[in-house]
């Protein structure tokens, strides 16, 4: 038997993801080889990761608007198309200011996909099976992650930094292919939403408690994730005097591994928890957060690499426990007929806490020791998780 529609969505989606993810990592395994181009500091280096934030912050909320508007097939498969004409001029580029407009370029058709996406699986897997299928698309965040940092790593070493963005590219090409001939929208679903301006429906989700405090955890989440995925590579290089290759390895392996067994888990545990609370699925994002303080403070302070990959290993499975029910959550407490347009919120309101990420590192460490910073974020996990649990409470009664 061939793979049911549903899965074979989530299959095509999963690698446009991947994508997505490769992309971001390989930009920040190569921050070395970029300060020896260009010769700036962390500071202005940071501006690099931060362009393709914030601009993909900005647009999200219009991205998530158009999302519930148009055919999303079409947004995913332009985005794409505008992605390839940024990496294309990214391997053209030859100064640092260039490279910033590149990234943000990158930002603005990275920001029409996962509204798009997240809205397609939701319209193919009803309340069920939702969170696996989310969970599952989610892996490839993780996946991508590892991929883009280990290969940028190796292929910048060998060949230098222009050579990855040739390889993802080529790559993105074959993607493409495969979307544009075989993602299909779902047969039957609800008329797209008509007649709302995006301005009352961004301000729909907001008014929402429940799903204000989602937005607002993910922000502080996602400030956390970005300080770890800009700044980790640099961290062990310096730290750890490890070279480029065995630091861009190091910081995505361990950590991206144990996220796919943790967002894997989360997926089946939110699935049978919301079966019997309405906040299930916020409870298992509460129990990610909670766990994962203490892995956090651990990566900072780890004095051998023995203790560091120990501390990988536990905060991978937390973060992917939490970011399982990322979008199922949310979709938990907002109308169907929202549901672009409130990831779109969501993630620009992440995006643009993880734009001030690498930026408040950077600033931060001239102050105090790198390994410090790192450890300072586990307060902000607990804070989140404190939140969560409320916020599980609130949704509460048992079904």
């Amino acid at each position: 038997m061939g793979i049911a529609p549903k899965w074979r969505m989530v299959a095509l989606l999963w690698m446009v993801c991947w994508l997505n993810y490769a992309d971001r990592q390989a930009i920040f395994a190569l921050f070395p080889l970029l300060r020896g181009e260009f010769g700036v500091s962390n500071v202005r280096l940071a501006l690099v990761g931060s362009s393709f934030m914030w601009v993909y912050a900005l647009f999200g909320p219009v991205a998530g608007w158009m999302g519930d508007r148009l055919p999303r097939r079409r947004l995913i498969l332009g985005g794409m198309c505008m992605w390839l004409v940024a990496t294309a001029a990214t391997i053209l580029s030859h100064s640092f200011w260039q490279m910033v407009v590149l990234r943000g370029l990158s930002g603005l058709a990275e920001a029409m996909y996962f509204p798009a996406a997240m809205s397609m699986i939701a319209a193919y897997h009803g309340p069920e099976t939702r969170s696996r299928a989310m969970a599952a698309h989610q892996s490839a965040v993780y996946v991508g992650t590892m991929g883009g940092g280990i290969l940028a790593a190796l292929i910048g070493e060998r060949l230098g930094w222009r050579a990855s963005f040739f390889v993802f590219g080529a790559v993105g090409i074959l993607i493409l292919v495969l979307v544009f001939g075989f993602l299909k929208e779902p047969a039957k679903e609800a008329a797209p939403a008509a007649g709302v301006g995006i301005g009352p429906a961004l301000r729909a989700t907001l008014m929402q408690p429940l799903a204000a405090r989602l937005v607002a955890v993910f922000m502080g989440a996602n400030f956390v994730a970005m300080i770890f995925m800009v700044w980790l590579p640099s961290f062990l290089y310096g730290k750890f005097h490890m070279s480029l290759t065995t630091a861009g390895v190091s910081a995505t392996v361990y950590l991206q591994v144990a996220a796919v067994a943790g967002v894997l888990a989360g997926g089946v545990l939110a699935d049978r928890w919301s079966r019997r609370w309405r906040g299930g699925r916020m409870w298992t994002q509460a129990v990610g957060l909670l766990a994962g303080a203490p892995f956090l403070f651990l990566g900072g302070w780890s004095p051998t690499v023995g203790v560091l990959i120990a501390a990988l290993v536990g905060l991978g499975v937390c973060k992917g426990i939490y970011e399982s029910n990322l979008w199922a959550s949310l979709y938990d407490v907002v109308p169907q007929e929202s549901r672009a347009t409130a990831v779109g919120l969501m993630n620009a309101l992440g995006w643009l806490g993880g734009g001030v990420a690498p930026l408040a590192l950077a600033a931060a460490s001239e102050r105090f020791t790198m390994s410090q910073c790192l450890s300072a974020t586990s307060w902000v996990y607990l804070l989140g998780g404190g939140v969560l649990v409320w916020n599980a409470k609130k949704a509460g009664a048992r079904v």
